[in-house]
């Protein structure tokens, strides 16, 4: 749809803005509708330059929250819907959340439901909010909705940045190493081949080893490169495949260190996820084939589907993760006695709360633990090059001596 540049006045003021309609019509009466006397107006053309080009999701989750509890206190304050869009379309400062709010404005006008409209942009609102949304929107509780979505996103924000900056610090370290390394490599150790054929001597083992190492990094260092980048396309597309990604999400659970703290954080998303569908009244078969597609892991997934299909067939919700060394018995537990006490979304919450702040205390383990150990190893590495060059400089000054 055509989109129009335009400037005009309200009683607030001088107003500038961008608006999606199928005319310059249709976008002056629309801009009249909304109280705005227009000065000029003109379409913006559809240019690859003009386009706006996102990967994966466009929208943060920080903007999302922000956006969720924006709606929210709004609602609370008794604005419609349709004007809550309208103005927080105007008021965020994302280019992709304000695009797809104004395209929802226009669909709400039109009558289409908050969960329809939101519907129609599934890389910015996922599964999870468009059935809680509806949801709110058969209870009456929108307000309530959004407000424990933006509860739901922060918590999940929280626990993946906990994550990141454990993984952060040993991926820095080692892109530091490789590229010291490869900088000792190809622009120091070279200098000295000359001055060691010149010595003539039998050189150590380990001077020998640096030297052809060396070598190869000087003569071979695109190979290395496309070793790297051919690595990264193989292990994108075995991700992308159902098939092959269950192996590599089985290898990652099973990691020793990491494995443990990744499948914590699985749990807890996977039962945050639930627990707030249930709390909007999500049918329980409903919640669980969304979470199976949240969860982003497919050993987990699959247990899930198995749990729903152990629902569909009259038996117990947790018979299959009882079964599976995914799920700890203590999740395995308190999710029967949530079965059994009605009360399965509290105890849902009870185990997020419980596996994110177990999340948090293994990443802060984690981090003690890997910096001494990436120091030591950087330490080593680097100590090795100097030694292979310092050791036959002695012998050289040695000889020179005697």
């Amino acid at each position: 749809m055509p989109r129009f540049q335009y400037e005009g006045r309200n009683q607030l003021g001088q107003q500038k803005g961008k608006i999606q309609a199928s005319s310059k019509r249709e976008a002056i009466l629309k801009l009249n509708g909304e109280g705005i006397r227009i000065i000029g107006i003109a379409e913006v053309p559809d240019t690859l330059l003009t386009k706006d080009i996102t990967f994966g999701n466009p929208v943060k989750l920080q903007d999302l929250v922000i956006f969720l509890r924006q709606f929210s206190t709004l609602l609370e304050a008794g604005v419609t819907v349709v004007d809550c869009t309208s103005i927080l379309a105007k008021q965020t400062e994302s280019k992709a959340l304000q695009k797809a709010l104004e395209q929802m404005e226009e669909d709400l006008r039109s009558g289409s439901p908050l969960s329809a409209a939101a519907a129609k942009h599934p890389k910015m609102f996922t599964s999870m909010f468009i059935n809680m949304v509806r949801a709110g929107e058969a209870g009456g509780n929108m307000d309530e909705t959004l407000n424990r979505l933006a509860e739901h996103y922060e918590k999940q924000h929280r626990t993946k940045q906990k994550i990141q900056s454990a993984l952060a610090y040993p991926a820095a370290v080692g892109i530091i190493a490789a590229a010291v390394v490869a900088f000792l490599l190809i622009a120091i150790v070279p200098t000295f081949v000359t001055m060691f054929e010149d010595f003539g001597g039998e050189l150590p083992a380990i001077t020998v080893f640096v030297l052809n190492a060396s070598n190869f990094m000087q003569n071979f260092w695109w190979l290395i490169a496309l070793m790297i980048l051919m690595f990264y396309i193989l292990l994108h597309t075995l991700y992308k495949n159902p098939a092959t990604k269950y192996y590599l999400d089985y290898a990652l659970l099973r990691m020793p260190i990491f494995g443990s703290m990744i499948q914590k954080a699985m749990i807890a998303r996977l039962t945050r996820t639930l627990s707030s569908l249930f709390s909007s009244s999500v049918p329980i078969l409903q919640a669980l084939a969304i979470v199976e597609k949240v969860v982003e892991n497919e050993v987990i997934s699959r247990v899930l589907l198995e749990s729903r299909r152990s629902l569909e067939n009259g038996l117990s919700l947790t018979e299959p993760m009882k079964k599976h060394w995914a799920f700890p018995p203590l999740v395995t537990s308190m999710i029967a006695i949530g079965e059994e006490t009605g009360a399965l979304d509290s105890m849902l919450s009870k185990i997020a709360d419980f596996y994110e702040a177990e999340v948090e205390s293994s990443t802060d383990r984690l981090k003690s633990l890997i910096e001494p150990l990436m120091i030591v190893l950087l330490a080593a590495i680097v100590g090795t090059i100097v030694t292979s060059i310092m050791v036959p400089m002695f012998d050289i000054f040695n000889q020179i001596q005697t």
